[in-house]
């Protein structure tokens, strides 16, 4: 591998470590559990055979020590956490067991009304069960065998705890649960996992939520298309769960898009991790796949879905999807080729709808992972629809074609957007300026 991945996935990891590994909580199911890359995955994650039917129903909780707990005289500091396993329903409209936690923080909420609900939407984590958010709440840095897993959304977390915010967070459909694979970026199914698990949140006991607590989102990267696709559906499937404010923090809105632009680049993993998950949910496309890609193709998807992120920078940063093709076609190329494979990337597309309440939506000006202008275009869409939309560009220095052009903007803009949404939840009414950007970016 070239040195330059290999490099930033240890500064990434060594920079958004926020502790030590803590003790596994205890297994609440007879089930065996699963090995990935040498780490055992708790009992609790796999799903019983029959699912509640309603959506955001509570199937299974159990207490989840944070790795960073202080104790204090209210109780642990930041707060304390639950593991939880809910229903969902994924993108083919079946049931679906969905995990994540659910954090009750030690401070007090000083804003307006009751204490709120953040749903966070996980930033990319990998493929492997293993490398789930609520995993990685007692796991920040894993390095277990061939497992390197960063729990880097720890940080957004525990900085909403830390304003009296609860928070839930969601490990979206097939990462963690065990009974499938995780369909990464997938419009429908990352909504679904997110709007549930605020409904997962008001049913636990030993939540301080209210049917009046304000509810917002936030997620940056996959997590920015989760939230963004949530705000959008919410009024269809979720009418109960009413959204005060929606961060979407780089939002791969445009996955033609997107899809080129990390062909080669230090998130090339992505591109099995996505093709995985489409055939996760599309297996009609299986015939489209088994044409062009090759035996290495067919072992590097097979070796990446059972990888965290810090796994695939590692392995299979700089890779081009054309050593994985039978005709040396990109995979870019082959989308433009393939109508069927066009017509399931459009459908996927995020800004057809306009969302519920208020947006912020922030990009990068130099992020060319998740390019900058798409998210922009999102935007943009979005307001021609009249949504009510905060665009937030972040102004950074390109660096090459790296990954810190996208990564940046995450913790540079974090205190900036975690404010706009602590305003939101306070009640205060959001701005627009929608007035500012041309159709054109």
């Amino acid at each position: 591998m070239p040195a330059r991945p290999r490099m930033l996935a240890a500064a990434i990891t060594a920079a958004l470590a926020l502790g030590v590994p803590a003790v596994p909580a205890a297994a609440t199911t007879d089930t065996a559990p699963v090995v990935s890359r040498g780490v055992e995955i708790p009992a609790f994650y796999t799903p019983p055979t029959e699912l509640p039917d309603t959506d955001g129903a509570l199937i299974r909780s159990e207490p989840l020590r944070l790795a960073l707990s202080l104790p204090s005289l209210g109780g642990p500091l930041p707060g304390r956490a639950t593991r939880l396993m809910y229903k969902s329903t994924d993108a083919n409209g079946e049931p679906v067991a969905v995990t994540g936690a659910y954090i009750e923080p030690s401070a007090k909420w000083r804003g307006d009304g009751p204490r709120p609900l953040v749903a966070v939407a996980p930033g990319t984590m990998g493929q492997g069960d293993q490398c789930s958010a609520s995993m990685g709440l007692e796991h920040p840095l894993r390095i277990n065998g061939e497992t390197v897993s960063v729990g880097y959304e720890d940080l957004s977390v525990y900085r909403l705890l830390a304003r009296g915010v609860a928070v839930v967070v969601t490990d979206y459909v097939g990462l963690g649960a065990t009974d499938r694979l995780h369909t990464y970026v997938n419009r429908v199914d990352g909504a679904h996992a997110v709007l549930d698990a605020v409904r997962a949140a008001r049913a636990l006991d030993s939540s301080s939520i209210t049917p009046d607590s304000r509810v917002g989102l936030f997620g940056y990267s996959q997590g920015g298309g989760a939230t963004a696709a949530a705000a959008e559906l919410q009024p269809s499937y979720a009418p109960d769960v009413e959204l005060a404010g929606t961060y979407a923090g780089a939002p791969p809105a445009d996955l033609s898009k997107v899809t080129e632009a990390i062909d080669g680049s230090d998130l090339a993993g992505a591109l099995g991790w996505s093709l995985n998950g489409f055939l996760q949910t599309e297996p009609s496309l299986r015939a489209i796949a088994d044409r062009y890609v090759n035996t290495a193709g067919e072992e590097a998807l097979k070796d990446l879905s059972t990888m965290c992120i810090g796994d695939a920078l590692f392995s299979y940063g700089s890779a081009r999807s054309t050593a994985w093709t039978k005709t040396g076609q990109s995979l870019g190329d082959i989308i433009r080729a393939e109508p069927a494979l066009q017509a399931f990337l459009e459908r996927q597309r995020v800004g057809t709808l306009r969302p519920s309440g208020p947006v912020r939506v922030a990009t990068g000006v130099s992020d060319n992972l998740v390019p900058h202008g798409q998210a922009r275009e999102l935007a943009v869409d979005w307001c021609g629809k009249g949504a009510q939309v905060t665009y937030a560009p972040v102004l950074l220095p390109g660096v090459g074609s790296g990954l810190l052009n996208h990564a940046a903007p995450l913790l540079t803009d974090q205190g900036p957007a975690l404010s706009w949404l602590t305003d939101r939840l306070s009640g205060k009414p959001a701005g627009s300026n929608c007035w500012s950007m041309p159709v054109q970016p």
